[in-house]
């Protein structure tokens, strides 16, 4: 699989037809790239970042006003969010419009909407993390929603046990925002990558 996910990347071979542009528009390819962004600016933003609800909003005004290009970093990260939601969301609408999620790939059409909704998640859980009134408020109202729909109280008490906002609550939206959440993205971009391949690429449905 991993082989697989390096060769689609960093082909040996690239035929001149593939190097125009296509009706996909390398939607995946662009979100994955933006994925990596976020990875390499959230890195550095981990060196200033401190995880309790005391330090959390002062490691932000630290890092913008007193670290060299932290602003640019944490605006970048924050600017990639949006642009991975909506290039994966173009993918989305252009394997629908396409045709594309049919047989043979509804595996692969699994996958794909299993990243989508692990990339809203991911958002999610990182929008708590400045712990000013903006994240709060809007936290709070995911909670409230979340409690509304089966075993969602079940979920509200796991991930925020002792309140928006607070130290453990902070902590587990960081853990998940910073380790779980990205390894499932990057396994599941793998696999996905794995299935391209394998379903011999991707081929003009229209």
């Amino acid at each position: 699989m991993i082989q697989d996910f390096l060769k689609h990347l960093f082909p040996h071979v690239v035929l001149e037809k593939n190097l125009r542009i296509s009706y996909t528009f390398c939607l995946g390819g662009l979100a994955f790239t933006a994925f990596l962004i976020m990875l390499a600016s959230g890195m550095l933003l981990i060196v200033y970042y401190q995880p309790t609800p005391e330090r959390a909003f002062n490691s932000i005004l630290f890092l913008e006003s007193s670290v060299w290009g932290g602003k640019y970093i944490r605006s970048l990260h924050r600017l990639t969010s949006h642009l991975l939601l909506l290039l994966i969301f173009l993918h989305t609408l252009r394997v629908i419009l396409t045709g594309a999620w049919q047989r043979p790939r509804q595996l692969n059409w699994i996958i794909g909407c299993m990243l989508l909704f692990l990339a809203l998640f991911e958002a999610y859980t990182g929008y708590l993390l400045p712990s000013d009134q903006l994240a709060y408020w809007a936290t709070q109202t995911g909670m409230e929603l979340l409690a509304v729909v089966p075993l969602g109280s079940f979920l509200r008490s796991l991930l925020v046990p002792d309140g928006v906002g607070q130290g453990l609550s902070l902590l587990r939206f960081y853990a998940l925002h910073i380790v779980i959440i990205p390894l499932l993205l990057l396994s599941l971009s793998f696999l996905h990558f794995h299935r391209v391949r394998k379903n011999k690429g991707v081929l003009p449905y229209l």
